[in-house]
């Protein structure tokens, strides 16, 4: 449906009686609304209500309630909306938009994490002491610390105390944006009954159900949220953003259906997007390369509000330093409020961030040893045995970092030396970077299935996971595929979704849906067969465990020809006479977070993680000398994803992450003025990779079984983007001999940083 134009988004649809909204949106990042004049907007043709955030006194969050759906009193990030219009046409709509009239007092902007911690700060959230929280997260009113994770463990002090060396590193770089084809958007309608319907572009139909439930009182059995195919979401639609106010909308005029699809200019600065950060790593070791310790500081810029950001700064910390046996250890992971566009989840949650850092950190260290970065890694990396962060014990079933490491190195060709000069005034550098990743999500997140049969005997599944461009749909067609050994174009899975039809699932987010969800196929599958043979058992005169289901038949093994096809059984067997027996067949499966705990708020201590997924990756850059331009020639990636389901998508998902992470690396990043205003915020300005920019790829993988995962598989959808950053900063810092520790590494900064500018 993708290739052929025929998929439909939620920009696509239009209906008869379908009303539209514009924003109007604050020209400041940080500033007091003084008044709204909306009287020559309310007489443009059209309009039906023009609203403001005084008219709507509520506020939303995921995890901290402190978003209103329009501004109120004040204005925490540029491009905030403060006003909504809603007309018979999108023209309308924009016109009067265009006519309210906002006066301001401009307020001194907070523009960094470490400004915002300085004891004469702005206070950017004066009621956080009122907000709505989980108990998980920990806001610090009185300041613009939004949450605050500790981790400890071991001896700290002594350990760096006693180390030989120790290396430092402070790594920062900007907010940015996801840069996904399709914009955000959602409709919105209160039907007569009071039931609300909800279409909109989300990763997490459910988790929309229930803050809208939350955050306006209706029952969640009112409401139903619809999923249509997703134009890539990379996070950025994980949360609630324009569905709380596109019902807020629809109530201003009755109930009527509203259409709010944000153009791509608000889709980068009134949505929110990559998170900031500023960090300090400190690395203590022996003199023979073994770390003994790290004190870690992570600052992690959340915008004008929380959203998913508070959740990121913890994920973080659940996983700070890296994949590495470290016994000692002190992480403190703040998420700080600044007048920045706000944080969302963006692929990789936190692990692109924490793995910079520590990554960059690491070849400092290296250099100090005069030891090889890949030597240092494989002395370090963690085995079966060791404990992350949180006290939690690895075993092999974690998978094996060491042959990730060494395949990596082979595949970059790592042994032919790391630096070497052309002769032509450039040089060519590699860098190495390791990436473990664990999802981030609630203890109890869960996944559903349920399998139905048509009379063909072909058998439709139908889960919770939205169908980001990811391929979960093909790989969920495949696990049942091979669990009822069926050929694959015998099953089917549909691609939008309904929250009134389909299985519970938490959200298609942190690199679980194939786990999870396909777990609970495997489940649904397994019930289906079971239900097929009890009947089929009852026809043929035999016990259900003597019969095997295959080729779309189930039959007696001994005996192939004694059996009956699917199509036969699966609505239930009818005889000659008329006499039927066994019913449809309707599978169902779940599967549910298992032994997961909360970590403890002074020490870290926990069980918060359902899988690692390990991985090492590497860069080749050819560099000129002269001016500090450069291009990245190789990329190299081997992750240990347990058991590869569908080779092509793997590679696919991989191939794209890298060229996501380069641009992120290279190029991408808001750029801000004094005042706080986004200085790219459309895609003229904002530059993002483009066809031709791709290196050569080298992909590998090792296969350690996931003891608990469907056929031995576990998560690798965000992993793909998480060490390639680290990877091109380690390699520009080799090539130029200077540390690189501000992304993106554009030319400009690298031949700044060869000058000896900061």
């Amino acid at each position: 449906e993708k290739v052929t134009g025929r998929a439909r988004y939620v920009g696509d649809i239009q209906f008869p009686g379908l009303l539209h909204a514009a924003l109007v949106t604050s020209p400041h990042a940080h500033a007091r609304i003084l008044s709204i004049d909306t009287s020559t907007a309310r007489d443009v043709p059209g309009v039906l209500a023009v609203v403001t955030g005084e008219d709507f006194p509520w506020n939303l969050g995921i995890y901290l309630g402190d978003k209103p759906p329009l501004a109120r009193t004040v204005v925490r990030h540029f491009y905030e909306p403060v006003a909504a219009v809603v007309a018979e046409s999108e023209t309308a709509a924009k016109a009067a938009a265009a006519l309210v009239k906002v006066k301001y007092e401009p307020l001194q902007p907070v523009l960094s994490p470490r400004e915002a911690l300085e004891p004469e700060a702005p206070i950017l959230h004066e009621d956080m002491a009122s907000y709505r929280h989980i108990p998980a997260i920990l806001p610090e009113p009185g300041t613009n610390v939004a949450n605050r994770t500790r981790i400890r463990k071991g001896d700290v002090e002594r350990a760096f105390e006693e180390a030989d060396v120790v290396a430092e590193a402070d790594v920062s770089f900007p907010p940015g944006d996801h840069g996904a084809m399709e914009p955000r958007g959602s409709i919105a309608e209160i039907r007569p009954d009071g039931s609300v319907v909800v279409i909109s572009s989300t990763q997490a139909p459910f988790v929309v159900r229930s803050l809208l439930s939350i955050g306006f009182g209706i029952p969640a059995g009112k409401i139903a949220v619809i999923a249509p195919y997703l134009g890539g979401g990379f996070g950025g639609k994980a949360g609630i953003q324009l569905e709380g106010l596109a019902y807020l909308l629809s109530k201003s005029v009755g109930g009527r259906p509203v259409k709010l699809v944000n153009e791509r200019e608000e889709d980068m600065a009134t949505s929110p997007g990559h998170i900031g950060l500023e960090s300090t790593v400190k690395i203590a070791a022996t003199k023979d390369g073994r770390i003994v310790g790290m004190d870690l500081l992570y600052l992690f810029d959340s915008g004008g509000y929380a959203d998913y950001a508070v959740n990121i700064s913890r994920a973080a910390a659940i996983s700070c330093t890296g994949p590495y046996r470290v016994e000692n250890l002190r992480c403190d992971s703040l998420c700080v409020y600044t007048n920045h566009p706000f944080a969302t989840a963006y692929r990789g949650f936190g692990h692109i961030e924490l793995a910079t850092a520590i990554e960059r950190a690491l070849d400092v260290l290296a250099e100090k040893l005069e030891m090889d970065p890949v030597e240092l890694r494989l002395k370090n990396a963690v085995k079966a045995g060791d404990t992350t962060p949180t006290g939690s014990v690895l075993d092999l079933n974690t998978g094996d970092l060491t042959a990730c490491i060494k395949k990596t190195a082979e595949m970059i060709n790592w042994s032919e030396g790391s630096r070497k000069e052309t002769g032509d005034g450039k040089v060519r550098a590699k860098g190495i970077a390791c990436l473990w990743k664990a999802p981030a999500m609630p203890t109890n997140a869960d996944g559903g299935a349920v399998l139905t049969f048509n009379e063909d005997g072909s058998v439709n599944v139908i889960t919770g996971a939205v169908e980001i461009g990811s391929g979960a749909t093909t790989a969920i067609a495949q696990i049942a595929a091979e669990r009822l050994k069926l050929d694959l174009d015998k099953i089917h899975v549909a691609a939008e979704l309904d929250t009134r039809r389909h299985p519970h699932d938490w959200a298609t987010a942190a690199s679980r849906t194939t786990f999870m969800v396909g777990r609970a196929v495997v489940e649904a599958c397994d019930d289906a067969i079971s239900q097929i043979k009890n009947t089929a058992a009852q026809v043929l005169h035999c016990l259900p465990q003597e019969l095997e289901v295959s080729g779309g038949r189930v039959f007696l093994p001994d005996y192939p020809e004694v059996g009956l096809d699917l199509a036969s059984v699966a609505l239930g067997y009818v005889y000659e006479n008329g006499h039927a027996v066994g019913g449809q067949v309707i599978g169902r499966g779940r599967y549910i977070s298992r032994r997961l705990t909360e970590i403890d708020p002074e020490t870290g201590h926990g069980h918060p993680a359902l899988e690692w997924t390990l991985g090492a990756q590497a860069v080749e850059v050819e560099l000129d000398l002269r001016d500090g331009s450069f291009k990245v020639v190789k990329a190299a990636s081997t992750l240990d994803v347990g058991k590869v389901i569908n080779p092509a998508i793997a590679r696919g998902q991989v191939a794209g992450a890298i060229q996501m992470a380069l641009g992120f690396a290279t190029q991408e990043g808001f750029t801000f003025n004094e005042r706080g205003q986004v200085t790219n915020g459309s895609l003229r300005t904002y530059k993002l990779p483009r066809i031709g920019d791709d290196p050569k790829y080298y992909i590998d993988f090792v296969e350690t079984p996931q003891k608990d995962g469907p056929y031995g598989m576990r998560g690798m959808g965000e992993q793909g983007v998480i060490a390639i950053p680290a990877a091109l900063a380690n390699a520009v810092s080799r090539a130029i001999e200077k540390p690189v520790n501000t992304l993106p590494v554009t030319a400009e900064r690298t031949w700044r940083i060869m000058r000896g500018e900061k």
